[in-house]
């Protein structure tokens, strides 16, 4: 690609230095030699780069600081994990995305205790994706102690099983041009407190041009840096963005939780603080730093979960500043109550350019999937254009709103400006 160096250029700077085919010679074996020593040598976990099987076991070396290797996923696709914990009278697995792929829902997996005070469990085959998990241990859920794929978020760490297919998948690290993930910290008094919220510009970005921006929005007891390292969304828009599947944009990811997930009127107060929140500082922060459309059509809304509500309760309230939408595993039970006024907006269709509601296959046949269906069947009765689509193999988890960004919402937006 242009603009990027690959190891073996350093061979030609080199050769400049002499003149005799002997070190020159010397220098291309070595050349050759690095390069094939950083292709095979990427053992588990080793961290050295964005390698798309992360988890698979290559020189059987141990993750530093680790007690011991978990979990190794084989090329059949089957998962092996392991826990030292010689004093437990128990350990499970659980954790809704990986229970989702077993067919288990609520059903934590028993590990097996061997004589060595080492704990397995073997797994699959899985579909070669990415699975949030916890292990309980004794009565205390825990994230995996071995595994250094680990992901931080507003709620307890958890850990991530990485399964991999034949090759890079649509949401890894590929050899494309690449955005920058940009942070700013600033100050806000509708919080009283210093925030952050997390700019995703794309490749080549040029400031004398006009983005169009997608704020896009974590769940419960998610933080704005989920999309980037559960969601991949930065690395998402550098595949479609090299495969002419969708349209440069820059994506705003804010802090969506502006008052404890926990309070007991977070639902009468969230959606009021955050719309607040965006109008004061989240978009002025954004269209001061860079250069953007500044009108409703080109600036879109969309969140998963909690960010789904956050999307559809402040963003369709809100056609002043966003006329395109994208409600990820969320709705309403009760549509023709809590979002009246977008349903019986005369000019609704004149003002809306883009709506997309989406779930996963297996959330889709819970309470969760009711909510979106109440939404749709509502907007279908007054006849409100929007796409309406359920796919992937996933339930209420990254799996599923990773797919939904990838094969329909980024590629159709900004399609019908």
């Amino acid at each position: 690609m242009p603009g990027q160096k690959k190891a073996g250029h350093a061979v030609y700077i080199l050769k400049r230095k002499t003149n005799t085919m002997k070190i020159n010679n010397l220098f291309i074996t070595s050349a050759m030699a690095l390069m094939f020593i950083s292709t095979w040598c990427t053992a588990q976990q080793a961290n050295v780069n964005l390698d798309y099987n992360p988890l698979k076991d290559t020189e059987g070396l141990i993750p530093f600081s680790a007690p011991i290797n978990s979990p190794e996923v084989k090329d059949d696709r089957t998962v092996l994990f392991r826990v030292k914990a010689p004093m437990a009278q128990e350990v499970k697995l659980t954790g809704v995305a990986i229970l989702t792929a077993l067919g288990k829902r609520n059903e934590p997996v028993p590990f097996t205790k061997g004589t060595d005070g080492i704990w397995t469990l073997t797994i699959g085959p899985l579909e070669p994706d990415m699975y949030a998990y916890h292990l309980i241990i004794d009565g205390v859920q825990v994230a995996d102690p071995s595994n250094t794929c680990a992901a931080f978020t507003a709620m307890p760490p958890y850990s991530e099983l990485i399964v991999h297919g034949d090759g890079p998948a649509y949401y890894d690290a590929r050899n494309v041009p690449h955005g920058n993930v940009t942070r700013h910290i600033y100050h806000s008094d509708v919080t009283g407190g210093e925030r952050e919220l997390y700019v995703y510009t794309p490749p080549g970005y040029d400031p004398s041009k006009k983005y169009a921006v997608l704020y896009l929005l974590g769940g419960s007891g998610e933080l704005p840096s989920n999309w980037v390292y559960d969601g991949r969304v930065n690395l998402i828009m550098d595949n479609l963005l090299a495969e002419g599947k969708a349209l440069p944009m820059l994506i705003a990811i804010p802090n969506n939780q502006v008052i404890h997930r926990n309070h007991p009127k977070h639902t009468e107060l969230t959606f009021d603080i955050f719309e607040k929140e965006l109008r004061n500082h989240v978009i002025p922060v954004v269209e001061r730093a860079y250069s953007v459309q500044q009108d409703p059509r080109g600036r879109a809304i969309s969140g998963l979960s909690m960010g789904g509500r956050h999307s559809m309760f402040v963003g369709f309230r809100s056609l002043d500043l966003f006329a395109s939408f994208g409600i990820l595993s969320a709705g309403d039970t009760n549509p023709e109550t809590t979002i009246s006024g977008f349903l019986t907006d005369p000019d609704v269709n004149k003002k809306v350019a883009y709506l997309f509601v989406g779930q996963g296959t297996e959330e889709a046949k819970g309470f969760m999937g009711r909510r979106c269906i109440a939404l749709h069947e509502a907007l279908t009765s007054h006849n409100i254009k929007h796409e309406y689509y359920v796919g992937g193999k996933g339930g209420h988890d990254w799996a599923t709103w990773r797919h939904l960004l990838y094969y329909r919402f980024l590629p159709n937006l900004w399609r019908n400006q």
